[in-house]
């Protein structure tokens, strides 16, 4: 074809411009592609519409391909090409005409001399536009004209010339405008009219496919999740995916390489720096290099960075030229990743000292007109940890710490603050810190702190927010935590009246956004009220926030509320109950990405409580070791007591009284005991000393326990009969209340001891008729610790018919009529592979009184690593990988 091609023919000798220079031939030759080219299919075909309409524009920043696009397109074509790079042709239009022309005529189009020439360098005459658009128009094939760097071409007047002749010459001619700018053309009408064609800079970013295809043709070869990462980090800039090539293919592990490479330190910082930011004018310089902190940005956010007025007009003639600034709507902007990685690397070069200050004007800005998350970003860089505090708490977002999506990354984001500055916002997000990790000694010391502050500030904050109320509002929410962890139910009562009379003082938008704030304090009160054995008011509490609806940030909270409701069912004999709550509970931890915090842990235990009043130790056992070992530790005063209960009764059930003994004997440390958590603990204890043959200190114990606890009365009932004192304990039944709100658990026992004392007495009709009321509700939920805690008179009773038929196959052997019993499988003895040591056999023991890591640590004065260790040597020297396997083959081997 006629044009001049990097492989084409020698053009005729090239006429002069208008100044008498000669026009360079290298301005009409199509741009050669490299060998590494990649033609882009959906983009050449996309091009191709081009000849069915008079305009075309490619438009895209620089390095987006667009010109490789074209020239690759203009050296495929059969009909003639006039090729124009306007990069010399922009100076002045009579200039870029002669360039023009002379295009054509290198593209054999024939033009008459009647056209004449440029009558200067900025003039040209309308004659010679009328005669060329005419001498076009005439045409029967349209020639195709491409003109690259057409925003070279900055005279506005070579816009309206240009369209001039486009309109004129019909169907004459097909101008392709290779641009970083849109043109100053009148699109509006082109668009209106279906006259163009448009290839946008989102269309020209390669795709995942294009990429990798790139990638193979220098040699690479890449995952698909190596590649996509790669394009989110270019967005499919082609430069940036050309140069990151290049830049691999020296490397000795490419994959690495493009993973984690520092784009300043690369030849695309040479380029972008070369081709955007010197090309710009030493004010949008300053105001690129200020903003490039920023994430995105809005032109009077620019404005406080840069303290002027200009950053509307600046970012839109940026966004307009495909500077690498992208619009997002609604007035932001934010830069291309690499562009805005290569600038805070050059900003930091230019001006060390200046982007602490940035930030900090970012803050400021942004606690007003922006996000949370921005303001505290930009006030953690700058050092400002006032800041960042004051806007945390004063949004409402202290409960974020806590719970949430975003409890890690607050928590990161605070850990490097130090004892400086003491404002009440920043000793309220230290004992957030504190309280969260259990840490009560320094929890509770900030939070005394900020309440001292707070107690002298009166009035509104400097910046019109909710002033001292949000502060003090976020006070009430830790006070319920303290007084949680450390069971103190008033001190948690005092704090929710508190928080009640706060609540009209703050916004009731913040409320709104930060719903996780209340239901943390109600979730706070209601286990508090739980450890003082106030069932009503706990559940009424706890149900507030398990029934609260499916906001997110809540999620983890319901699920908590959830356990304290299935643990209340538990307590009050609905075993069936609790472990529908609780079960639900762990289904949902296992669907947590990430895993909830504090974690399923009571839900946990409470199944194992419900498992061992079935006699399914083994389970028991294993969700023991799933709460504690979970990663989180147990919170509160409730969690640990319910601990120790179930690792007693297990203990007890495994026929290991001493040790069950030993566990009950762990008191848990709280300001205020708990009615029940005493009550279980002492059943247990009392049932140990039974089962050693020591009934009088069993006696002894229970007395000691109010009248108004049922846990305790089959083991009372029990205790003095086998002290010889059947009045005794004719005695204690009679003092018994009905209670209509207790369940199976509770009642099946006190029917069994009824029925053990009607035996003693001789009423064996009253005993039978006890036995089998206990069988009939006891079998719907299968539980038979009961019976089996009973003695042996219950034995021999359940031999007899009718009840044998009632416990067959769910109690005793037999056709299982209903019930699902637990199967026995025998396991082969494990050899010991060594001796274990005296420290590992200390640990062991501490295992077998089902004590956690952390106090095993502190009963042996050691850290929990160590104890970790010694535990995974045990686990290995026994060849087992679960605490109960260990304890039960260390007793097969009497190292218990």
């Amino acid at each position: 074809m006629a044009v001049l091609d990097e492989n084409g023919p020698e053009p005729p000798t090239p006429h002069a411009d208008p100044r008498g220079n000669p026009l360079l031939r290298t301005q009409f030759v199509i741009p050669a592609r490299p060998p590494t080219f990649l033609r882009r299919e959906r983009l050449h075909k996309h091009l191709g519409e081009a000849l069915a309409t008079p305009l075309t524009v490619v438009d895209g920043a620089a390095g987006a391909g667009k010109t490789l696009l074209v020239a690759d397109w203009a050296a495929a074509q059969e009909r003639p090409v006039a090729w124009l790079t306007a990069r010399l042709a922009g100076k002045g239009c009579g200039t870029f005409w002669a360039y023009l022309l002379q295009a054509l005529r290198l593209a054999d189009v024939p033009l008459t001399g009647d056209i004449g020439t440029p009558a200067g360098p900025g003039r040209v005459d309308d004659a010679l536009l009328t005669r060329l658009a005419g001498e076009l128009s005439a045409r029967d094939a349209p020639v195709v004209v491409a003109i690259d760097d057409y925003d070279q071409a900055t005279d506005p007047e070579i816009a309206d010339q240009l369209d001039f002749v486009l309109q004129q010459a019909g169907r004459g001619m097909c101008l392709v405008l290779v641009t970083r700018t849109e043109p100053l053309l009148p699109l509006h009408r082109y668009r209106a009219a279906g006259a163009i064609t448009e290839i946008k800079n989102a269309e020209l970013a390669f795709t995942p496919r294009e990429a990798a295809e790139l990638l193979t043709l220098h040699g690479l070869q890449l995952q698909a999740d190596d590649v996509g990462a790669l394009v989110k980090r270019t967005q499919g800039w082609a430069a940036g995916l050309r140069l990151c090539a290049l830049a691999a293919q020296g490397q000795t592990d490419p994959r690495e390489y493009l993973k984690g490479f520092e784009a300043d330190r690369t030849t695309i910082a040479d380029y972008l720096i070369a081709e955007v930011l010197k090309r710009q004018s030493p004010r949008t310089q300053d105001l690129l290099l200020r903003t490039s902190i920023l994430e995105r940005f809005r032109p009077d956010l620019a404005d406080a960075l840069t303290g002027r007025t200009d950053a509307g007009l600046i970012l839109t003639e940026l966004h307009r030229e495909n500077a690498f600034v992208e619009y997002l709507g609604h007035g932001w902007f934010r830069f291309h990743p690499l562009f805005a990685e290569i600038l805070r690397a050059h900003l930091r070069v230019c001006c060390p000292r200046l982007e602490p200050e940035l930030h900090r004007r970012a803050a400021h800005w942004l606690r007003r007109s922006g996000t949370l998350d921005e303001t505290l970003g930009h006030a953690v860089a700058a050092g400002d940890w006032e800041a960042a505090a004051d806007a945390l708490v004063d949004d409402l977002a202290i409960g974020e710490i806590f719970t949430g999506l975003r409890s890690d990354a607050l928590s990161e984001l605070f850990s490097p603050m130090g004892p400086e500055p003491t404002s009440p916002a920043t000793d309220l997000v230290r004992a957030a810190q504190h309280l969260s990790r259990c840490d009560l000694e320094r929890g509770l010391s900030c939070l005394e702190r900020a309440e001292d502050a707070l107690a002298r500030q009166n009035g509104p904050s400097a910046d019109d927010g909710p002033g001292p109320a949000a502060a003090r509002l976020s006070c009430a929410l830790l006070e319920t935590l303290a007084a949680r962890l450390t069971g103190s139910p008033g001190r948690a009562e005092a704090a929710a009246r508190t928080a009640e009379q706060l609540r009209s003082e703050v916004p009731g938008r913040l409320l709104e956004d930060h719903p996780e704030l209340m239901a943390l304090l109600v979730t706070h009160l209601g286990s508090a009220r739980l450890w003082a054995g106030r069932f009503r008011d706990a559940r009424a509490a706890l149900t507030t926030v398990a029934d609260s609806g499916r906001a997110a940030p809540t999620a983890h909270l319901r699920e908590e509320c959830m356990g304290h409701l299935a643990l209340i069912d538990y307590l009050n004999g609905w075993a069936g109950r609790a472990e529908r709550k609780a079960a639900a509970v762990v289904a949902a931890a296992d669907r947590c990405d990430p895993p909830p915090v504090p974690g399923p842990g009571l839900a946990s235990l409470v199944l194992a409580a419900v498992a061992v009043d079935r006699n399914e130790l083994d389970r028991a056992e294993t969700l023991l070791d799933a709460a504690v070992d979970a990663g989180h530790p147990l919170l509160d005063p409730v969690a640990r007591a319910v601990h120790v209960l179930v690792s007693g009764r297990v203990l007890l059930a495994r026929g290991d009284a001493r040790a069950a003994l030993e566990a009950a004997d762990r008191a848990v440390v709280a300001d205020v005991a708990s009615p029940w958590a005493e009550a279980h603990t002492t059943a247990v204890a009392a049932a140990a000393h039974l089962a050693e043959g020591r009934p009088e200190m069993a006696v002894k114990l229970l007395e000691e326990e109010p009248d108004g606890e049922p846990v305790c009365l089959a083991g009372a009932v029990r205790a003095e009969l086998a002290a010889g004192r059947t009045g005794a304990a004719i005695e204690l039944l009679e003092r018994v209340r009905p209670q209509s709100q207790v369940g199976p658990a509770i009642t099946v026992g006190t029917a069994l001891a009824r029925a053990q004392v009607a035996g003693e007495v001789g009423d064996l009709a009253t005993q039978r008729r006890l036995v089998a009321r206990a069988l009939e509700e006891a079998r719907r939920e299968r539980l038979r610790r009961p019976f089996l805690e009973s003695g042996p008179w219950l034995r021999t009773l359940l031999r007899t018919v009718p009840l044998r038929g009632l416990a067959e196959g769910w109690l005793v052997p037999g056709s299982p009529s209903s019930g699902h019993p637990e199967p026995v499988r025998e396991r082969p003895p494990l050899p010991v592979v060594r001796e274990l040591s005296g420290r590992e056999r200390d640990v062991l023991r501490r295992l077998a009184q089902m004590m956690s890591t952390e106090e095993i640590a502190a009963d042996l004065y050691v850290s929990v690593n160590t104890v970790k260790t010694h535990i995974k040597s045990a686990y290995r020297k026994l060849a087992v990988n679960r605490r109960h396997d260990a304890v039960r083959r260390a007793r097969e081997l009497g190292l218990l």
